[in-house]
């Protein structure tokens, strides 16, 4: 199994002046440690307007530090905004190509398409057809990436005329393509489209394990045609992470910050905003005493249910004594989970906190995990791979273009 870590970039109120800069700053230097001690991905999400919640709207830049300051670890979007309205699908491309060739061929493309009413809304996405457009977004996003030169495309959000989109990325036919999911039917989406599944839903093993079987009976199966010219049968799950020998102090360290996490990703769904002035980290402590004194309340991180005071208080799975986070590991690889992303960066947890969690991970955990690591997976590649043959041969590609078919591009002032 693989492991990564995640980088929203949250930032809870107060604010210093260089409160941006130290966050940014500290994120890179916990990559950079990670290269080093064995941690497989770094993980970027993009955001917009979410005060509090997630700082992380350029994600390309963020992952190009990363990827200038590290030697092997893979560089993640996790995700990029596909949707034209954030970002138009050539640029989506050019970016993607650019960090492969600055990363030398380390990185990863998952896509998404945005929740929120200040996301949407800010870029006049109507909700109802976001899913389409950011398949259609993805799909023109792979031939892209691959085609000298992509022969155009028309729709009712965008169009780019006939040309050679560059640069390309240095894997080929180009980096493996992912999909932020959050439910059973996202999961089945991904397969169908065999895309690797960046399932960004907190999981105990045996539900993973069903959401694993689902996805892989697709990928096997005549219901997946890939989207992009590659199949990435992949699976991800997000876990929450603090270590310590002391499990109240692994709690102490990590529990407020995976917390206020799930808090904040409901609420910016389920709450009104007032742009500039959120309060989120202000409202999720006063949440927590009230649930502290048995306050009956409403559970705003999962739609408004009523809240499970016994919940409030349990153990994360993740948070905890190396034993305990080995255990937890194990679940997840029994249950046919491929990669587990460490939720670090939340809340105001402390950037020594974090470092101090990877390292005690590496020492005690990591070798457990990465002994026959490679066997199980040439093992999984093999058993995997006629139906990833059959699965290509069902996508109908586009042919290349010949010379005389490629349209000319008038000069701009012609020679006299």
């Amino acid at each position: 199994m693989r492991f990564g870590m995640l980088y929203e970039l949250q930032l809870p109120k107060p604010w210093e002046e260089d409160s941006e800069m130290r966050l940014v700053h500290e994120a890179i230097d916990q990559c950079v440690l990670g290269d080093t001690l064995g941690i497989d991905y770094a993980w970027s999400v993009e955001h917009h307007f979410l005060e509090e919640y997630s700082h992380c709207s350029a994600s390309e830049v963020f992952l190009s530090a990363i990827a200038a300051q590290t030697e092997r670890i893979k560089i993640g979007f996790g995700i990029r905004q596909v949707i034209s309205n954030y970002n138009h699908p050539a640029r989506t491309a050019e970016a993607v190509g650019m960090l492969d060739l600055v990363s030398k061929g380390r990185v990863q493309l998952g896509i998404g398409e945005g929740a929120t009413r200040l996301e949407l809304g800010g870029f006049g996405i109507e909700a109802r057809r976001k899913r389409n457009m950011s398949l259609e977004a993805s799909r023109e996003i792979s031939d892209m990436m691959v085609m000298e030169p992509y022969p155009g495309y028309q729709c009712d959000d965008w169009s780019l005329p006939c040309r050679n989109v560059l640069p390309k990325p240095i894997q080929k036919p180009h980096p493996p393509m992912w999909m932020a999911c959050t439910n059973r039917d996202t999961i089945r989406v991904a397969a169908q489209n065999g895309l690797g599944v960046l399932a960004f839903s907190f999981l105990d093993p045996e539900e993973a394990k069903s959401w694993s079987k689902t996805y892989y009976d697709i990928i096997k199966s005549d219901e997946c045609i890939p989207l992009g010219h590659s199949v990435n049968a992949n699976i991800a799950m997000v876990s929450a992470f603090s270590l310590h020998d002391e499990h109240d102090e692994a709690s102490r360290r990590g529990e407020d910050g995976f917390r206020f996490f799930e808090y904040a990703i409901g609420a910016l769904v389920t709450d009104d905003a007032l742009p500039g002035r959120s309060q989120l980290w202000e409202k999720y402590l006063q949440r927590k005493a009230a649930r502290a004194t048995g306050q009956d309340i409403k559970d705003v991180a999962y739609g408004g249910k009523e809240a499970n005071p016994n919940r409030s208080m349990a153990r994360s799975p993740g948070i905890g004594t190396p034993a305990e986070f080995r255990d937890h590991m194990q679940g997840f690889a029994d249950s046919g989970v491929d990669q587990v992303i460490f939720l670090q960066q939340g809340g105001k947890n402390q950037h020594e906190h974090i470092c101090e969690s990877l390292e005690k991970f590496q020492a005690e955990v990591y070798d457990e995990f990465a002994e026959g690591r490679d066997a199980r997976e040439a093992r999984k590649a093999e058993e995997l791979a006629p139906y990833i043959e059959a699965a290509l041969n069902r996508r109908q590609y586009r042919p290349p273009m010949s010379d005389e078919e490629i349209p000319p591009v008038l000069a701009s002032r012609p020679r006299s």
